[in-house]
């Protein structure tokens, strides 16, 4: 069983930044993809950002490229999102998510485990 506890979130002026953390509780964390999703009120879970274990290869979604960083740090079971000149049409509940599997996959399907989410809100 994998536990992910997100952190960071809050409201912050457009043009600000945040940074969005993800703590897994799981012995294995070097063996899972991880993934950044988030889901505005009303509409659907989205991907944002991607990085798998081994390659450690990273995807975006294209209206974040330029803007979010993804990172991980598997001496600390924790994955990132970097988050700046953010815009409120970011304003969405932030959710990580962890597969055991080497490639970050782009749709929710695959992954298994979520955390709880956190909220950013940006204000105009």
């Amino acid at each position: 069983q994998v536990q992910l506890v997100e952190s960071g979130g809050g409201l912050v002026q457009a043009g600000g930044s945040l940074r969005l953390s993800c703590v897994a509780s799981v012995r294995t964390f070097s063996n899972y993809a991880m993934g950044w999703f988030r889901q505005a009120q009303g509409k659907e879970r989205e991907f944002v950002a991607g990085i798998g274990w081994r390659y450690l290869k990273i995807y975006y979604t294209d209206s974040v490229k330029g803007r979010f960083t993804i990172s991980r740090d598997n001496e600390k079971k924790t994955v990132y999102l970097e988050m700046e000149n953010l815009k409120p049409e970011d304003t969405a509940v932030y959710y990580c998510a962890a597969d055991l599997s080497t490639v970050a996959a782009r749709t929710a399907q695959p992954y298994d485990y979520w955390g709880q989410g956190t909220q950013v809100t940006v204000s105009s």
